[in-house]
């Protein structure tokens, strides 16, 4: 049998470079007026994260 590779969906900040999977409670949300509801990373404040990002 084949071994089957399994594909974590997780979102990175660009800033610190803290992962954690897509949507997890470690990731703070916040709102923004007239921009709605964003993800902040919880280690160095950034808005700036990539989600979806795949690691094997």
């Amino acid at each position: 049998m084949g071994k089957t590779q399994t594909t974590v969906e997780r979102s990175r900040c660009v800033n610190c470079g803290f992962t954690a999977p897509d949507g997890d409670d470690a990731w703070r949300r916040i709102d923004v007026p007239g921009l709605g509801r964003m993800s902040q990373c919880p280690e160095c404040a950034s808005t700036n994260i990539l989600t979806g990002v795949s690691i094997n």
